[in-house]
């Protein structure tokens, strides 16, 4: 028996760059609403203890803050996309050298 050696798949760069940007974009957005959520969570047990109102600022503070981090959430994913869709101008050279090569 005899078995076929597969050739070996070269990688897309521009895939794997792409992905890559996907889970800095995910961890940004994950690290941005924990940060908002913690903050707003210390916020209300602060102002309880100042005010002697023990729930009513943590709650209001914790509920109100997910909204907050719903927006920024899609503000950090648009803006995001937004400059993913920008060429950069190491493409763009690319691209016109491709072009005038393929003229010529």
């Amino acid at each position: 028996m005899s078995q076929s050696n597969p050739s070996p798949v070269k990688p897309d760069l521009g895939q794997y760059t792409r992905n890559l940007s996907f889970v800095a974009i995910g961890g940004e957005i994950g690290c941005l609403t924990v940060i908002i959520i913690i903050f707003a969570l210390a916020l209300g047990i602060w102002l309880d203890r100042v005010l002697d109102t023990k729930p009513l600022f943590t709650l209001f503070l914790v509920l109100g803050s997910a909204p907050l981090a719903l927006a920024l959430t899609v503000w950090v994913a648009m803006r995001s996309v937004k400059n993913m869709a920008k060429p950069s101008s190491a493409t763009l050279g690319a691209q016109q050298t491709k072009e005038e090569n393929h003229i010529e």
